[in-house]
């Protein structure tokens, strides 16, 4: 969240049992910052009255073809013009249809058309109209013209039974909205790799060797990248985050696991962004079973995990962008500059883990961005979106 200031929502509201969840999405835009217009078709107002949607915006609620703005201009025209996305949840089968085909039967199908904004939608239905033939045509032809579909999802349905068509979680919705308002032409078809999260290196059936990263940096940075319209695969370590939407996820648990799948999604990437926090040192050996407390103490062989970054350099050269993390306790900027250079790494973010507000595991960070040739910018505490923003604005620069 927390990327919708300012922006103009038009919040399309159609007839179905889920449309209930499109208060709290409504009241999530405007809490985030954004100016939401709602569009509530005669099916909807079936389930929820306009009151609802103007207590939550305290902006008027347009029903009717007919509906005129404060200075009697058209408002399914206005709305379409000034929105910066036209978002549909929940969008049903009739809405679906309407849109697809261009009819302009009611004050939704109407703004929809007067809009050259991007859409969004998030249809909800039963099973079976969902599975239609008709229902799948019109949904391929709204994504073959550019819309952004979220959703349905495997769930309870008001039938009581659990199948396909159920809303997609809100937060998806919010994200695929948010993709709809960030992407930018420079990161149109680029390939992005991110990873995250620490590694876990098995001393037994039971015990690992691990670290304290929550992974929230490189969640951050992969909603980022997704954001601005890149494909985006996510290579991550234990993590107790949900999977980003939009976003394609690969678990890899281990410094080997790690290294493997970063060098298969790089092949063809545009960019290699490493802030996971790879476990350096593994057991020699993994005891086949529970290590026994033997009331003596133990003693572990550890040896040197292979280096990502650099196997990556070695590997593909800068024909991606790399760019590194260290998250040092010391020495912190001196560090940085060595991995820079021994890692062959674009850029590296530099950050105090002990500093407050810094660490892992936290919501903010606070980093010291250091490129080649001696290019150096000191960001201040900042939200973890708003960092990984300033770090894909560089990648955005050494791009071109």
């Amino acid at each position: 969240m927390g990327r919708f200031d300012g922006k103009r929502v038009v919040l399309g509201v159609t007839g179905s049992i889920s449309c209930f969840k499109a208060a709290q999405l409504c009241s999530t835009l405007v809490q985030t910052g954004a100016d939401v217009d709602v569009i509530l078709t005669a099916a909807a107002r079936e389930f929820l009255t306009p009151l609802t949607f103007q207590s939550l915006t305290r902006r008027p609620v347009y029903t009717s073809l007919y509906d005129v703005l404060p200075d009697l201009s058209s408002a399914h025209v206005a709305l379409g013009a000034q929105a910066d996305v036209l978002l549909i949840c929940p969008a049903s089968a009739t809405t679906l249809a309407r849109l697809a085909h261009g009819s302009a039967e009611d004050m939704l199908s109407c703004t929809a058309l007067a809009s050259k904004a991007p859409l969004v939608i998030a249809p909800a239905m039963n099973v079976n109209m969902w599975e239609h033939p008709a229902t799948r045509a019109n949904v391929a032809l709204l994504r073959e013209r550019g819309a952004i579909q979220v959703g349905p999802v495997v769930g309870h349905l008001a039938e009581g039974i659990s199948a396909m068509g159920r809303l997609a979680p809100l937060e998806d919705v919010l994200a695929a909205t948010r993709l709809a308002l960030g992407r930018r032409p420079a990161w149109e078809g680029r390939r992005v790799v991110v990873t995250a999260g620490g590694t876990q290196e098995p001393l037994d059936p039971v015990r690992y060797i691990g670290n304290r990263s929550s992974g929230k940096m490189g969640y951050a940075i992969a909603e980022a990248a997704r954001d601005r319209g890149a494909r985006v695969s996510l290579i991550a370590g234990p993590t107790a985050l949900p999977h980003p939407w939009g976003v394609e996820v690969r678990l890899a648990p281990t410094a080997r696991e790690m290294l493997d799948a970063v060098l298969a999604a790089c092949d063809g990437a545009d960019a290699l962004i490493m802030a996971a926090a790879v476990a350096d040192y593994r057991p020699a050996g993994v005891a086949e079973h529970k290590i026994k407390k033997t009331g003596v103490g133990l003693e572990l062989r550890l040896v040197q995990n292979p280096d990502i970054v650099a196997t990556v350099h070695a590997t593909y050269g800068d024909r991606l962008v790399k760019v590194g993390f260290a998250a040092e306790s010391q020495d912190v900027l001196a560090e940085a500059g060595r991995k820079l250079d021994a890692k062959g790494l674009h850029l590296i973010c530099a950050n105090d883990v002990t500093e407050p507000g810094s660490g892992f595991g936290t919501d903010t960070n606070r980093v010291t961005l250091i490129g080649r040739n001696g290019w150096r910018e000191d960001l201040p505490v900042m939200a973890k979106e708003a960092v990984a923003d300033r770090i894909l604005d560089r990648v955005e620069q050494l791009f071109s």
